[in-house]
């Protein structure tokens, strides 16, 4: 086995060990038909007010969204009978449905006045990518236009504190990709991630940036004019978080996890040891997707976590092409895996 095959190898049994059970009963509506249901602008208060709960797990708030029919009954819903839903216990001082409710409804006041959509998971435009992850967002605040779902996208992560080397290949990776129709994904940060932007912009796909808090704070202000131009430009600017949503440490990681799993593919520029950005690459490979890094900056003295990554499995890539490429060679190598051992079952049978 020559080194790429091993590392492409080792890069996929990784994937397999990272694999997270699914809880499809989760996506189906359990509620009677014959029970009222909210809809309209009614509907999506409660979403909204839902989205604010930010005490609730994202699969718990998809369940309490199952569960209620109506803001009126949401208005009404005891602490007991949320426990009852979510299966666990609360501090009684977490639980104003009331509070929750006019904070939505202010909500729906700015994001109508800012051209924001807000996509609950079970939304038919919800990126299905990101609905595949083990634990998706209960909801997306939008500004701007998704990619098409039918098309890949390729993240593009890094070091902020990129070397000239980096931001070079960077921002000539996602000009490559976006020529080709690829829509590049990354998370607004200074570094890498402002250089994936622009060459993203320099495409025909345009780029998508992840925010870490609120719509209403493009975080940080040195690239407000750069969000600016991905929504002149066509692109599009997605949050988890609510308006008004203060920066935590903690926020970014959890962006990372919405950056990885909107993307089938990541690429790590350039990163050092306990980069935010390696952060990004695990949650890659936990949804099972590909993790590359790239060729230009190997060897760089801010490089260690790219290094490391390269020991375990990743392929280096420098272009769209060589990115490409490896999807073709992964479908190559599946469909070669699936005719032979439909072949040594039709011997065993045969």
């Amino acid at each position: 086995m020559n080194p790429r095959t091993r590392r492409s190898h080792l890069r996929r049994m990784r994937m397999k060990q990272w694999s997270h059970p699914r809880i499809l009963a989760l996506f189906q509506d359990s509620r009677p038909n014959s029970e009222p249901r909210a809809s309209g602008s009614e509907a999506l208060q409660v979403a909204l007010a839902i989205a604010r709960m930010d005490f609730l797990r994202s699969h718990e708030k998809l369940l309490l969204s199952r569960d209620i029919g109506t803001a009126q009954e949401l208005s009404r819903m005891g602490l007991p009978e949320l426990e009852g839903i979510i299966l666990r216990s609360l501090n009684r001082g977490v639980w104003n449905p009331a509070a929750f409710l006019e904070k939505a409804r202010r909500d729906e006041d700015f994001l109508a006045r800012a051209g924001i959509l807000f996509l609950s998971l079970d939304d038919p435009c919800y990126p299905p990518q990101l609905r595949e992850t083990y634990r998706p967002p209960f909801g997306l605040y939008v500004r701007g236009r998704l990619p098409d779902a039918e098309a890949p996208c390729v993240s593009l992560v890094g070091t902020r504190a990129a070397t000239g080397r980096g931001l070079k290949a960077a921002f000539g990776l996602a000009e490559g990709l976006s020529s080709k129709g690829i829509s590049v994904i990354s998370g607004l940060a200074l570094g890498i991630d402002s250089a994936a932007h622009r060459g993203g912009l320099r495409g025909r796909a345009k780029t998508l940036a992840v925010l870490p808090g609120g719509m209403d704070s493009i975080y940080p202000a040195a690239n407000r004019g750069l969000a600016a131009r991905i929504l002149d430009e066509g692109g599009c600017l997605v949050a988890e978080n609510p308006p008004e949503t203060q920066i935590r440490r903690y926020r970014f990681p959890e962006r990372n996890r919405i950056i990885a799993g909107l993307a089938r593919s990541c690429v790590v520029v350039e990163a050092p040891e306990g980069s935010g950005a390696l952060i990004t690459a695990e949650h890659s490979l936990s949804e099972g997707r590909d993790v590359f890094v790239h060729r230009a900056c190997l060897g760089g003295s801010r490089n260690s976590g790219c290094a490391a990554l390269l020991e375990q499995g990743a392929v280096a890539v420098a272009t769209a092409e060589d990115i490409i490429a490896e999807w073709a060679s992964c479908g190559d190598r599946s469909g070669k895996a699936s005719a032979r051992r439909q072949e040594e079952e039709m011997k065993q049978h045969g």
